[in-house]
């Protein structure tokens, strides 16, 4: 568990990796700006784009960006330094790494890569709303637990600093809004739902380990050889001493079972079955609704070995169960209903799509 993974040195931006005793380690922040300019134009050199390398405006971008950090101690306009997250990391690579794979297979079977680039976007902000909406809603209390007035109650809502987001409200709030993004364009949603519905899975595969970095949906105990312990002051840690599991002076854990990393390889898994399916469904929307069927049956069984959420409603069953259920039943009205809307959507239009 690493809830930050390295912080970056604004105060000394020219110092190179610095490891501190019970702290993270420090990377100064001029060398980020040129690991992150050598990313770029390298990716664009790859790709052929010569335009981009010849802009000049490019160049002067990245210089000012050097000499910006270079300068910033001396102003003392910035903090000393700034954190990188394992979780924020996880989400950006898995969001990254989907979207280039959707806009690989969108060019592999004809379609426009930027109308997965634009319905990204949408994904990503709807989709954070989504899985916010859906943690203050399962942990109002706690949220709204010191919040008194009402600037304190907004801060609270929209502080992700103090965690989180629950991440099948994200795929919820994400899919909602690639849907009104596919209106707007006015493109078939079930078609570019098909090419993306690995990418999903993808992103669940990389958030995931950012989960387990951050010490969050953690397991139940574990009495098998990869168990795993997090030790005092961890998120995991704390939430069990508070409820009592775990002694508070103690320097571990008991043994627990792995649900990030079980949930991770469920995500990567379902990303190969769904991008191999494509070649085979027979109508438009089948691979998203396999993905939704075969995604739901496989939450519930990890939940029953996840013991961060308690069972609602009066059930053993914990909220995002029940949201599985209905993601199921999504799928199964989808790839049931694939035949009528084939028929309602000549083959033509798809193809213009």
């Amino acid at each position: 568990m690493r809830q930050t993974l390295f912080r970056i040195w604004l105060e000394k931006p020219w110092a190179f990796w610095t490891e501190f005793a019970d702290q993270p380690p420090y990377f100064g922040a001029c060398w980020v700006a040129l690991i992150g300019g050598a990313v770029f134009f390298l990716y664009h050199l790859i790709r052929g784009h010569q335009d981009v390398l010849r802009d000049s405006v490019n160049w002067l971008i990245w210089g000012c960006i050097l000499i910006g950090f270079s300068i910033a101690p001396a102003i003392g306009i910035l903090p000393k330094f700034m954190p990188v997250y394992g979780y924020g990391a996880m989400f950006l690579i898995g969001f990254v790494t989907a979207v280039g794979f959707s806009c690989v297979r969108a060019k592999a079977v004809g379609r426009d890569p930027e109308i997965i680039v634009d319905g990204a976007l949408w994904i990503m902000l709807f989709g954070v709303a989504g899985g916010r909406l859906a943690y203050l809603v399962q942990y109002e209390d706690k949220v709204f637990a010191k919040a008194n007035t009402l600037p304190e109650v907004l801060f609270a809502a929209v502080n992700l600093t103090e965690g989180g987001l629950v991440q099948i409200g994200g795929l919820v709030g994400g899919t909602l809004g690639f849907l009104l993004y596919c209106k707007r364009r006015k493109v078939n949603f079930f078609e570019f739902a098909d090419l993306m519905a690995p990418a999903i899975f993808i992103g669940i595969g990389f958030g995931r380990l950012g989960c387990l970095l951050n010490g969050c949906c953690y397991g139940d105990r574990c009495d098998l050889p990869w168990g795993i312990q997090f030790p005092a002051g961890s998120v995991t840690f704390g939430e069990l001493a508070y409820r009592g599991f775990v002694d508070p002076d103690a320097e571990w854990t008991f043994s627990l079972h792995p649900t990030q990393v079980y949930s991770s390889i469920n995500g990567f898994i379902l990303a190969v079955v769904t991008g191999t399916y494509y070649w085979y469904r027979r109508f438009p929307g089948d691979v998203f609704a396999l993905g939704c069927i075969l995604y739901a049956i496989t939450r519930v069984q990890i939940e029953f070995l996840r013991a961060d959420e308690m069972g609602q409603l009066g059930t053993g069953f914990t909220i995002s169960q029940f949201y599985s259920l209905g993601i199921l039943l999504l799928g199964i009205g989808i790839l049931s209903t694939g035949q009528l809307r084939a028929k309602e959507t000549p083959a033509e239009k798809l193809k213009t799509a």
